[in-house]
């Protein structure tokens, strides 16, 4: 009788609890069978609050040993013999890296600290579903991410002090406020993101907000001009979609999902990972945030974790934004810990991670199912983390203020660094994987422009906005000379993004319009003239859901604004 029949499993290697599942693809993880039955995989239900609990005998005292027997699962059986392929050699498969396999094991869950913590491939047990609390998005949402797309997660940490422990940091009974916000905007081909910090003291319009409330019933939030950001949430009944529809208002992009932090997600989430590798350039003693400690390199973990995300009267100005820095800092060091060997390759840490992350994260209902997060992390985990960057978004003190407590956006470089996310466009340099097509069209901008005065186009209205044809024809002929532009009307049909058609005798005229609309070489689609009203051959634009008015450059800049706050993730920094 082997060590697992015997209700044993010293000699059991770790890795053979993970088993993959032919029928879906993923690794699974067998259970000590009970009672006589067969190990079955699939999901099991949760039959204690906590794996961290442990059982308990009838004195009351934890009894590690039956902990043991029942959490490690059989070993694997043998594979029966393989048919012996042509030539009486038995076909070998390629054997995978321990690298790949524990990539796979993790189903990539390792995009995004707060993210990661609950997208495990193999981690799709009942009780984890039991775990995850959610609310609703009341439409605020795109309705979810689809894989064919770029993926916007709003992640939102409360400073509301629920959790045990969490009262001695004051202001107890608070419903608390969108103290950490962070747009996390992961591009189409999954080679790069943008994690974007919104300062919680930035004044700002929050938008009216229908709401599901507690009890099911609906209510219109009435918006507040002129507020701060944090107001966005927990305020006047206000949930994480009153958040998102902030966000949106500020930055034109709308989340698929939002994910909800408190006080316990920090001290979990880098318990989880056996602690946070920090680097302080000075000694930091602060008694509002509970942190001390000396200069030089530290791990931190639990209370110690939360008290350094929370510092900023020791740091930079001492501001909110140079806590965001902290923050930002924090979070990459946490995701290098997620990606490393160390965790990757250890199933216990991997279910902590998972139990952390379900238990202290609040979703919103449309991704309120482990499936549908491990399908999330299968995404986010195709990035590599060199190519992330923390931005913030820029802004410049309240001149309504004599002593400046709060901040307002700042509109010049703001807006820029909103149309390269919004445009999916990255703040570091990554090789794409459409970098020939990439530099194909970057071509059809260089080359020879013609005079304005000899620019003959036919304008079309395919923006679904009113006047916008005749608004573009006006700013044409009368601020950029383009005396020979027409405009035709509304396009057939709608299109989202603005396009530019023409011949190839009539490329001089296409630069040259391309240069004054602010068109990106992807616009203009080389083909066939068409006549304007006077039977003369034309150059066809047409106006798409992208065009912002007239005069308005109608694609993202190459490069973000220079002196934006940020952080590349994959980069170790020092808090001063």
């Amino acid at each position: 009788m082997d060590a697992q029949g015997r209700g044993r499993a010293e000699n059991i290697d770790p890795a053979d609890q993970w088993v993959l599942n032919p029928n879906t693809g993923d690794y699974e993880l067998r259970l000590t069978p009970s009672g006589g039955q067969s190990a079955v995989p699939g999901p099991r239900r949760s039959t204690r609050s906590s794996p961290r609990q442990g059982t308990r005998g009838r004195d009351g005292r934890r009894d590690e040993r039956r902990d043991e027997q029942r959490d490690v699962p059989p070993q694997r059986r043998r594979r029966p013999p393989q048919p012996e392929a042509a030539g009486g050699r038995r076909k070998q498969k390629p054997k995978k890296s321990k690298g790949k396999k524990a990539l796979m094991w993790t189903g990539g869950s390792l995009a995004f600290a707060l993210v990661a913590a609950g997208t495990g491939g193999y981690l799709y047990y009942q009780h984890l579903n039991d775990n995850i609390n959610s609310i609703a998005d009341d439409g605020a949402s795109t309705g979810g991410f689809s894989k064919d797309r770029a993926i916007n997660i709003l992640v939102m940490g409360t400073d509301k002090r629920s959790g045990e422990g969490n009262e001695k940091y004051g202001d107890k009974g608070s419903v608390g406020h969108a103290d950490t916000t962070i747009l996390l905007h992961v591009s189409k081909d999954r080679t790069n993101a943008t994690a974007l910090s919104i300062p919680r003291d930035m004044i700002t319009d929050i938008p009216d907000c229908p709401t599901t409330m507690e009890d099911g019933s609906k209510k219109t939030i009435t918006g507040t001009k002129g507020a701060r950001f944090n107001e966005s949430l927990g305020q006047k009944d206000r949930t994480p979609s009153c958040t998102m529809r902030t966000v949106t208002e500020i930055t034109g992009i709308v989340p698929d999902h939002f994910m909800v932090a408190d006080f316990n997600a920090v001290k979990t989430l880098s318990s989880a990972v056996g602690g946070v590798d920090v680097c302080l350039a000075k000694d930091i003693d602060d008694p509002d945030s509970h942190l001390k400690l000396p200069k030089g390199e530290h791990t931190i973990e639990g209370e110690q974790a939360l008290a350094f995300v929370r510092t900023r009267h020791s740091v930079g100005t001492g501001g909110d934004l140079s806590r965001i820095e902290l923050q930002q800092q924090f979070l990459s060091s946490l995701m290098r810990k997620l990606k490393s060997n160390d965790t990757l390759t250890n199933p216990k840490k991997m279910i902590d991670l998972a139990e952390a992350g379900t238990e202290a994260l609040t979703v919103d209902s449309k991704i309120a199912d482990i499936m549908r997060l491990r399908d999330l992390g299968m995404e986010l985990g195709k990035l590599d983390m060199k190519n992330l960057t923390f931005a913030t978004v820029p802004v410049v003190d309240n001149p309504a203020e004599k002593v400046h407590t709060t901040v307002v956006v700042n509109k010049a470089k703001a807006d820029p660094l909103f149309a390269m996310m919004r445009a999916d466009e990255s703040l570091t340099a990554v090789k794409k994987k459409e970098k020939k097509e990439k530099a194909a069209v970057a071509a059809r901008l260089k080359g020879k422009k013609s005079a304005a005065a000899d620019v003959r186009v036919n304008i079309y209205n395919g923006s679904g906005k009113t006047g916008a044809a005749q608004a573009t024809l006006t700013y044409l002929q009368n601020t950029e000379g383009m005396s020979k532009a027409s405009q035709l009307g509304n396009a057939p049909s709608e299109l989202k993004k603005t396009t530019l058609e023409y011949a190839p005798d009539q490329a001089d005229q296409a630069r040259r319009l391309a240069d004054v609309m602010g068109l990106s070489g992807s616009a203009m689609k080389p083909g066939k003239s068409e006549k304007n009203s006077q039977g003369l051959p034309a150059i066809k634009l047409t106006l798409g859901g992208d065009f912002k008015g007239a005069g308005v450059s109608i694609s993202a800049p190459a490069k973000a604004p220079k002196d934006i706050q940020k952080v590349e993730a994959d980069k170790t920094v020092c808090a001063k």
